[in-house]
């Protein structure tokens, strides 16, 4: 009891100041703040846009969003927040519940902290940057109080990195919560436990940042809290109103999305399933949507369940299968896409579909052409004797420009190449990543797939697919300098590896391990720079962390604008030069942002769907349209103002034909004369 009546004491009695945030967690009903995907797994958030999966959050948000690490409850009557996870459950990440402004300085922070396991941690973060930089203060091990700073790059593979800046020899149980508190003074913190200074420390490597609360183990928070003196609270919001000027004249600056055309997709829409292409032959793109259904486990052997073709005004050209909405999502790339590939002036679909290898025809959805796929490599995972194709390519390998040949591989291990009689050419085993990017060279393509290099003929070139240990989520090859007589190099966004850059003879010339890196793009971000620059988002443990290199793989940003949910396209949205990258179509956590990682363009709050997105020029300005779509409603943005010059930029860009959820989207520069005006 004395325990229990100082407890309330030091909480009754925090350091004087105004609030900047205070919560009880009454907000939430009791139970998971998130639903589980179910049948469908967490990297569903790596292209699908998903606001919360379940509970609002209101001020707070899920930094790690691909876990349902929160719920909700009461306990003698006082609401509390849960981290319930054990350390097997989280996927080695630290939840984090988080809320703030980076703005936020000088602050102290507090929270009644009840850990429910004592293998691991629980605590508070502050000073907050991205989910792999921030300030921690927890208890730890049954035994400890902890304050270290957790440092953004990685020395080796799933290594973290901290810095120590003390520990306190502080013995705890789970029968009660403690009060815990975090004083900032400049690069000062003091760290209190039940209103006792146990840790001192100065660091200045983050001045200023979020706020909430962090665990490893389940642990239940109540009675969070963050103020600040009168002072230090006014220079806080003199900060943040500067900020947003700023950003409301960049955006005034911008042309506004407009809205352009709308359609319905009743029971045949899908999230990030779909490809662009003329499919009826007016010269207009058409919308192919496929929707697939998981077999075996995971997401490595989908099958095609239903395609639909249908117009940008909302009409249906096609259906192959039976439509149903339960089949829409997917965690994965399914072997589809829209091509002329037997070079007749008329768009064909290519796609695997029941282990055949088959040619449709664009406009009818009748089979052309097909062949059984090759029999399954063996392998530890082999449900099926023959190939079920996890994604098609189409490349140069003949010596013609309209890439005529195809690739079909399988979910990291094995390819095959075919003529576009469907003649098998040649198959390698490598560790293939998610898709392979063509290089021309002398005439004809060679290919990067995974981290390896292949020549035309089938000889592999080189490869370092023994020495990286995750896949390569992304990968292209270019000469990204701005200089035209500077060798082109191999970039790669390689998961858990991080950023990586090879020359042409695959020396490892930078490797950077920001975390699990994925959704590369390459564009003009910053028309400041020389060169192009390369800009990709984590996602897996350290989901919504954007960072931009330049071409000679340097750091030149880091931000964490959103969560979950963006695909990082490159948008040709102003049409002078300076590229935008869109996160998602949200209103909130969405828009576009450019090469300082400022949010400049912003969605209207007009109900649009915001689940998938994609962009390609589709009124013929030159300029990008903006397509968002979700299972049920396509919409697609225009600029609200026309193009004004005599020249406008025209990037060269990855052909709609080889479409994937994991290129990388690359997008070089070039300028045309203006020819059509709206």
């Amino acid at each position: 009891m004395w325990t229990r009546f100082v407890f309330i004491l030091a909480l009754a009695s925090p350091a004087s100041g105004a609030d900047l945030f205070r919560d009880d967690f009454s907000r939430y009903p009791p139970g998971l703040l998130s639903s589980p995907v179910g049948q469908l797994n967490g990297a569903i958030q790596e292209y699908h846009y998903l606001a919360h999966r379940g509970v609002p959050l209101g001020p707070w948000a899920n930094a790690i969003g691909h876990l349902d690490a929160w719920a909700a409850g009461d306990e003698d009557g006082k609401p509390y927040l849960e981290q319930h996870l054990s350390a097997d459950a989280r996927q080695f990440a630290f939840p984090i519940f988080l809320t703030g402004d980076s703005e936020w300085s000088g602050y102290t922070v507090e929270a009644r902290v009840k850990p429910l396991a004592l293998d691991g941690m629980a605590g508070l973060v502050f000073r907050y940057h991205t989910n792999r930089h921030y300030y921690l203060f927890a208890l730890t091990g049954g035994d400890t109080a902890r304050l270290a700073l957790h440092l953004p790059l990685e020395s080796a593979l799933r290594v973290r990195q901290w810095k120590e800046l003390g520990i306190a020899r502080f013995p705890y149980d789970t029968r009660r919560y403690y009060g815990l508190r975090v004083e900032n003074d400049g690069a000062r913190m003091r760290a209190y436990v039940d209103g006792n200074l146990v840790l001192e420390a100065a660091d200045n490597e983050i001045p200023k940042g979020k706020a909430g609360v962090i665990a490893g183990v389940p642990a239940r928070f109540q009675d969070f809290a963050v103020t600040a003196s009168d002072s230090v609270k006014a220079q806080i919001a003199e900060r943040v109103a500067a900020r947003d000027a700023e950003l409301n004249r960049l955006r005034k600056s911008n042309p506004a999305p407009r809205l352009w055309k709308k359609f319905e997709t009743p029971n045949f829409g899908a999230g990030r399933n779909v490809r662009f292409g003329d499919l009826d032959g007016d010269g207009i793109p058409d919308m192919l949507i496929a929707q697939n259904i998981p077999r075996v486990h995971d997401d490595a052997f989908d099958a095609i369940s239903c395609l639909t073709a249908v117009t940008l005004d909302g009409k249906v050209l096609w259906q192959i299968g039976r439509p149903d909405p339960r089949n829409g999502l997917l965690t994965n790339d399914t072997p589809f896409q829209i091509h002329d590939i037997d070079g007749d002036g008329r768009n064909e679909v290519v796609l695997v579909r029941d282990f055949k290898l088959q040619i449709l025809d664009g406009a009818t959805g009748k089979v052309k052409r097909w062949i059984w796929m090759p029999q399954a490599p063996a392998a530890k995972d082999r449900p099926y004797e023959l190939v079920s194709g996890d994604s098609i390519a189409f490349l140069n390998l003949s010596g013609d420009k309209n890439r005529h040949e195809l690739l079909v591989k399988d979910r990291y291990q094995h390819f095959w190449v075919f003529n576009n009689r469907l003649d098998l050419l040649w198959q390698g085993e490598e560790q293939t990543g998610h898709y392979p990017y063509p290089m021309e060279v002398n005439g004809r393509d060679q290919v990067a797939i995974g981290y390896s290099l292949w020549a035309h003929d089938g000889k592999r070139i080189w490869s370092q697919g023994t020495t990286l240990k995750d896949h390569a989520d992304g990968v292209m090859i270019g000469n990204l300098s701005g200089d035209p007589k500077a060798q082109a190099r191999m970039y790669a966004s390689g998961s858990d590896e991080g950023f990586l850059m090879f020359d042409l003879d695959g020396k490892i010339l930078k490797q950077v391990r920001v975390g699990h890196n994925q959704s590369p793009a390459v564009g003009k971000f910053r028309p400041d720079l020389a060169g192009l620059q390369y800009i990709s988002v984590n996602f897996w443990k350290n989901p919504g962390i954007v960072t931009l290199f330049d071409w000679n793989g340097n750091m030149l940003a880091q931000e964490e604008p959103i969560h979950t949910g963006s695909p990082m396209l490159p948008v040709n949205w102003r049409g002078d030069g300076q590229e935008f990258v869109l996160l998602s179509g949200n209103v909130k956590e969405g828009g576009m942002i450019d090469g300082n990682l400022r949010r400049v363009v912003m969605f209207p709050d007009d109900g649009h769907p915001d689940l998938a997105a994609n962009v390609l020029d589709l009124t013929g300005d030159q300029r990008d349209e903006i397509v968002l779509w979700d299972q049920e409603r396509v919409w697609i943005y225009t600029q609200d103002r026309p193009f004004q010059g005599d020249r406008i930029y025209t990037p060269l860009r990855n052909p709609d034909y080889n479409e994937s959820n994991y290129r990388t989207n690359v997008s070089l520069p070039n300028w045309e004369a203006v020819k059509i005006r709206r």
